[in-house]
Formats: structure tokens, sequence, C-alpha cells
């Protein structure tokens, strides 16, 4: 963990709801995909965190939701402003066990990790398959960008207004894969839990007090015992989680 001054140097709207911020600053701490980082806020007691989405050299881009006065106030940042950043969190996606055809499945503002880990992927050699799930059309973002590293991308919305109609494990039945990445709200990573045909890994999005593990806070039930999401997790190994109903 490294704590950081990091400047703006974009923030833009990608949806009516959903921003993608790129900042500058000492990404060094940052070493598997699927980390986060937590951010200090002026007049905010506690840290936000956010799931790194791409990084590349001292350029970290984050992509986020706008759901309470903590995400708005960072709507309304613009360039040139600094932002005191913790980076570094979380243990990250193990590519080690990917096989040569990983499947990446992403929720809603769960979709964000899985950019660095597809491009990672891509760069090993390996046949991606990306599955991005939305409620609807005016929520999808980022499909070009997993065209754009080579993944063979499937979009679904739960109202059919584009691409597959249903949940992201209707998509999978039809794609052959040797391991699965995911990321979003605890339904659908339990709905994918239980659909998969291969081993896995889930990433839990939950709130967390201070990010780093001191608290115990945000733990997830596993068969050696409760983890903290935000140490020994975000990502947990599929073999290893209890669902608590």
């Amino acid at each position: 963990m490294k704590q950081g001054l990091f400047t703006i140097v974009e923030n833009t709207r990608l949806t009516d709801s959903v921003w993608q911020m790129r900042l500058v600053g000492d990404t060094s701490a940052i070493t598997a995909p699927g980390q986060f980082v937590n951010i200090l806020l002026e007049g905010k007691f506690l840290r936000r965190p956010i799931s790194v989405c791409n990084c590349e050299g001292d350029e970290l881009t984050l992509v986020y939701k706008v759901v309470g006065g903590g995400t708005e106030q960072m709507s309304r940042m613009e360039r040139g402003q600094e932002l005191d950043i913790l980076t570094g969190l979380g243990n990250g996606y193990d590519l080690t066990v990917s096989g040569e055809a990983p499947l990446l499945l992403g929720g809603g503002v769960g979709v964000p990790p899985l950019y660095m880990l597809a491009k990672k992927l891509i760069q090993e050699g390996k046949k991606v398959s990306v599955v991005l799930g939305f409620n609807t059309a005016d929520e999808i973002f980022y499909e070009e960008e997993f065209k754009a590293l080579g993944c063979d991308v499937t979009v679904t919305t739960v109202d059919g207004t584009k691409g597959t109609r249903g949940f992201v494990t209707g998509a999978m039945e039809n794609i052959e894969y040797t391991h699965f990445y995911t990321c979003g709200p605890e339904p659908m990573l339990k709905a994918v839990w239980r659909a998969s045909t291969t081993s896995g890994q889930l990433s839990f999005e939950e709130r967390m007090g201070c990010g780093f593990g001191a608290c115990m806070g945000c733990s997830c039930k596993t068969l050696t015992g409760y983890k903290r999401i935000c140490k020994e997790g975000p990502v947990m190994r599929k073999e290893e989680i209890l669902w608590q109903n």
C-alpha cells in the first residue's frame, strides 16, 4: 500500500451516472488487475474505494458510478485538481491459472476492473471472451474498448434493448472457456458461481470502512474462515466461497 497525490488529467461522463477519471501519479504499488484504490475527499470521514480500470506508466484510470455524495463530488472535479489516494490495495486476479481461453464477466460497475485484466491476458496471447451485463442499453460502457483490445465481446441487457436479452449467465452457456473471472453485484456473482463449469475467481463489491483490513467491516465467509474483502480479497477463488444464504 502506498499513499500519494494524483493529478486529474481528465474526468468525463460515459453514461448518465458513470464517469471516467484519468490521473497521473506514482502507480508503482499497483501490481495486479483487480486491485483498488481508496480516495480521500474533502469533508468526508471515510475514503471512497474505487477499482482500478487501467494502469499504464504513471497514468491511472478509474471508472466510477455516481451513487452518493462522495462520487457526486468526484464527478464535479476538474483537470489539474489533486487527490490523496491510497494505491496497491487488495489482492487482484491471478493470471497464471487462466488457461488458453479465459472468460470475463462484468456486471455494471463490475466491468472496469476487467479491462486491465483483459489487456494483460491478451498480451499473453490468450483467447479472451468478455460478457458485459447491464440493465438497459443506456447504461452500456466500454464495449468498444474491450473490442479494441481484441476480445470476443458479448453484451447482455436485462430488458433486451441491446445485445442478448437477459443476464450474463445466459451468455455463458454458449461460450467455451478454461477459467472465469467475474466482478459485479453479489446476486450476479452467486449466479455465475452456480452456472460455471470450471474453476474461477470472483471479485466482491463491498462497503469498506478502512480499505486495508483494520476494521474487519467487510468480511466474507470461506472454507478457512472469514476473510476481509479489502485485504485478503476483493478476489476470492470459486472453491473457497461459502455463501451466507
